[in-house]
């Protein structure tokens, strides 16, 4: 049986030397304690190694310890901290409570009390832990009796949002065998979710080319008629933002930081076919499926171009379009943004406060999918996230230094709804899967356009009509590959290399849970409606 790993305490006071005996008998406890005698000290000692619970005097030359807490809130360190203080007045007690303290003891104080607080908080994080199993195993029970065959896109959906959170509840968990049980039912989940799409994904692009939409979900297409436009139309100043490539669990990670500023309206809706940038999120902004951008917009259909960008380069283009053709051109003008890099987004930071004047602001951020395809090309990058778990770890420390942050903070003092979406999501490629086609085949590791490709249907699926999933047809034998589950494509030249190149990359264009069902949230600032 494994032994229980000692527990570490980092013990901050100005007169830590006349705390001896304390330390003394949470020793003879069993725990390790290391004293400092100042806040300065214990955040350098936090940046050195790892406690289990920090113990600080609220009280202390330079640093106190409100201040130090208030650092590491600004450094999202997850730390119980007991707050040691010899004041009662109750408004220091609030505004302790407001840093999250984890509990807090008044002086004097004696080596017992100090030894039963921690114990408090070892003893909770045990049973938080034992109960978080016992709820996944009941959960994972109630999925297990589901008939998936029977489900429809509302049930799927719903799923998705279940295992999507117990993603995030599940990271940092020490359940090894509990995470791996989840990552295997992820991967049967997929399996099924692929055969319901192919059953149903054709009968939701036809009904919906033809302006119907009972019996189908809420499709690309719809997002910007369903959550922006109906603002407008109320005369609402609306903020559109698009994050490019951004998963739900990814969402549900970086929803509560928000949650201070906003009360949070959740939708969902279904990204089309294939779930890449130059067809979802054109879909997006056109309100039209592939085949109808193609067909009416043949100047502004840019599918064949090597360059991604150039393929989403008339997105202002087709959201003016739109928002004619619904009647909903905005009274007081629109401004679109395009955001790449830092330089862009410090400029959109800068200048969030001089829009205030505009019916709607959309703005898109491509840093996920850049994130996402930089891990691909380095290996810092997958020593930093080299699951999905350590990915979200990295997209939350962007987020929250980030100019993104910044500016939805800003939107939560304003007269304003603010609409944040994505346009497809990403799944960690694990499985090659063997393509044939000529050397005009387009180059997309999860889906593919060509002339006479032929792979594997148990690994994709197979469009040999075009048009049946609203896509361009523009050739004598024209068809479409896309990836089921969490299968890439690789050629059978040079296969093995390219394996091995791509296996465990994010990747996107197929059909699964992470890359279609995907949020729509509603932000409306706290405090008194505009």
């Amino acid at each position: 049986m494994a032994r229980e790993l000692t527990r570490r305490i980092l013990w901050a006071d100005d007169e830590i030397d006349l705390l001896k005996p304390h330390i003394r008998f949470l020793e003879q406890k069993g725990y390790t304690v290391t004293p400092v005698p100042s806040g300065g000290d214990a955040l350098a000692a936090l940046e050195r190694e790892r406690y289990d619970v920090l113990l600080i005097d609220e009280m202390m030359p330079g640093m106190g310890g409100l201040e130090t807490l208030d650092v590491l809130k600004q450094k999202d360190v997850t730390l119980p901290v007991i707050l040691v203080t010899k004041s009662e007045e109750e408004s220091l007690m609030e505004e302790a409570i407001g840093k999250r303290i984890t509990d807090y003891l008044i002086k004097p104080v004696n080596p017992s009390q100090v030894f039963l607080a921690c114990k408090r908080v070892f003893d909770a994080q045990k049973l938080q832990d034992s109960q978080r199993a016992r709820d996944y195993v009941g959960e994972m029970r109630r999925w297990q009796g589901l008939d998936l065959r029977r489900l429809d896109w509302n049930g799927w959906a719903e799923l998705a949002v279940e295992v999507a959170r117990w993603d995030v509840a599940l990271d940092g968990a020490p359940e090894a065998g509990l995470q791996q049980a989840h990552a295997d039912f992820q991967k049967g989940l997929n399996s099924d979710f692929a055969r319901f799409v192919e059953e149903r994904y054709p009968g939701w692009v036809q009904a919906a080319a033809r302006g119907e939409r009972a019996n189908r979900p809420t499709l690309s297409t719809d997002v910007l008629q369903q959550a922006v436009v109906p603002h407008l139309k109320e005369g609402r100043r609306v903020i559109f933002i698009v994050i490019d490539c951004m998963r739900l669990d990814q969402w549900f990670t970086l929803e509560p930081l928000l949650e201070e500023w906003f009360e949070v309206q959740r939708d969902y809706y279904c990204s089309i076919l294939p779930t890449a940038t130059p067809y979802s999120r054109n879909a997006i902004f056109s309100g039209l499926l592939p085949a109808q951008m193609w067909k009416k917009h043949p100047d502004l259909w840019q599918e064949t171009t090597d360059d991604e960008r150039t393929r989403n380069r008339f997105e202002r283009q087709f959201l003016d379009l739109q928002l004619a053709r619904l009647g909903a051109t905005p009274a007081k003008g629109l401004k679109y943004l395009k955001i790449y890099d830092v330089d862009e987004a410090h400029a959109t930071r800068r200048q969030i406060n001089s829009f205030a004047g505009l019916s709607l602001v959309a703005m898109v951020f491509n840093f996920i999918d850049i994130l996402a395809h930089g891990r691909s090309e380095s290996e810092i990058l997958q020593e930093l996230a080299p699951d999905e778990a350590a990915f979200r770890s990295v997209m939350k420390a962007w987020f929250t230094h980030s100019p993104l942050y910044e500016i939805l903070q800003s939107l939560a003092g304003q007269d304003c709804v603010t609409v944040v979406t994505t346009d497809h999501g990403a799944v960690l490629g694990r499985r090659a899967a063997l393509v044939h086609g000529n050397r005009d085949t387009s180059s997309n590791l999860r889906y593919k356009y060509g002339v006479n490709l032929n792979t594997d249907s148990k690994q994709a699926i197979i469009v040999r009509k075009p048009m049946d999933y609203l896509l361009p047809d523009d050739g004598v034998n024209k068809n479409y590959v896309i990836a089921r589950e969490d299968y890439y494509f690789v050629y059978p030249t040079r296969f093995h290399e390219y394996e091995r190149q791509f296996r465990g990359s994010f990747q996107h264009g197929g059909v699964s849970l992470e890359e279609m069902v995907l949020p729509i949230a509603t932000l409306r600032p706290k405090g008194p409606r505009p």
